[in-house]
């Protein structure tokens, strides 16, 4: 990473690629613009007599790192397949834990997938429970349960959810959102709500295929739900093995992180992706992540 990106403006120059392929272009109005022969690339637009920077109106601007740091970081998350934690961040690179932690939380808020097309094909769907700590003042750490429901397509992208209940109201919430009634099968095992969250979601009991796991048949055929499985093993390593403890309010964003790298683990181009949802990403400030 250091042989490609070793300075500020090779950083800079990668950035202004992947944010205007076509071309530097006004943030405002979306004009020509000129570049200004200045230390850091500056950018001007004639007709709004606006000067801006490739940083401005994205999760790099008004930062006190190095983009060289900012690089190495996203790099670090790219490439550990169960997650990297904010105080390895902080040993690896030398900053604060506070910085690392917030720079870890900003690189996951880019990694959001806004287009999410319906799952077609044969769909899994099944939940799972994940450790949290939550401190009273009397009793000392209480351990709680938070629930997670996964649905994958096989062959396809897996979807993760911090969700408040299993009733079947909620599940069918998420098949309807994230399924289409075109589906060819969706695969649960026997918990009790699943029936009737198919039937809300609008997709035909015929298509609903179930696997025995109290009776402990875990596979009969194709019929299984080990595919969604799997990634809530990987999901539970990086939480056990990686980031250790997680509280609840922030469980959606580890979630949306874990998901973005797993759909793209075959993508030799995941760090390069990640900059570009970067570069193109609403700002996540720290007032509103605290809040």
């Amino acid at each position: 990473m250091h042989r490609m990106f070793p300075t500020d403006e090779k950083c800079r120059e990668m950035l202004a690629r992947l944010r205007w392929p076509a071309g530097p272009e006004c943030i405002r109005c979306k004009g020509p613009v000129v570049t200004l022969e200045t230390e850091k690339t500056l950018y001007y637009c004639k007709d709004c007599d606006y000067q801006f920077s490739v940083t401005a109106g994205t999760v790099f601007n008004d930062s006190h790192l190095s983009l060289e740091k900012w690089f190495a970081a996203t790099l670090l998350l790219c490439e550990a397949k169960k997650g990297m934690s904010a105080c390895q961040v902080q040993r690896t690179l030398g900053m604060t834990y506070k910085t690392a932690w917030y720079l870890c939380h900003r690189i996951r808020h880019a990694m959001v997938q806004v287009d999410k097309p319906m799952m077609s094909g044969t769909v899994e769907v099944d939940e799972t429970y994940v450790g949290g700590v939550h401190h009273d003042g009397q009793r000392g750490p209480q351990y709680k349960k938070e629930i997670v429901i996964g649905i994958r397509q096989r062959k396809g992208p897996v979807r993760f959810f911090h969700a408040k209940d299993v009733k079947a109201g909620t599940l069918a919430q998420y098949i309807r959102e994230n399924v289409s009634q075109d589906v060819d099968v969706i695969m649960t095992d026997d918990f009790v709500s699943y029936p009737f969250a198919i039937d809300r979601a609008g997709v035909s009991r015929e298509k609903h295929k179930t696997i025995n796991h109290k009776g402990r048949v875990y596979v009969n055929g194709d019929i299984h739900t080990n595919t969604v499985e799997s990634a809530f093993s990987l999901l539970k390593r990086g939480i056990m093995g990686t980031w250790h403890r997680l509280s609840a309010k922030h469980l959606a964003a580890y979630l949306e992180e874990m998901e973005f790298r797993f759909n793209r683990r075959n993508n030799s181009n995941l760090f390069v992706d990640t900059l570009r949802h970067m570069a193109t990403a609403p700002v996540l400030t720290y007032q509103k992540l605290t809040a």
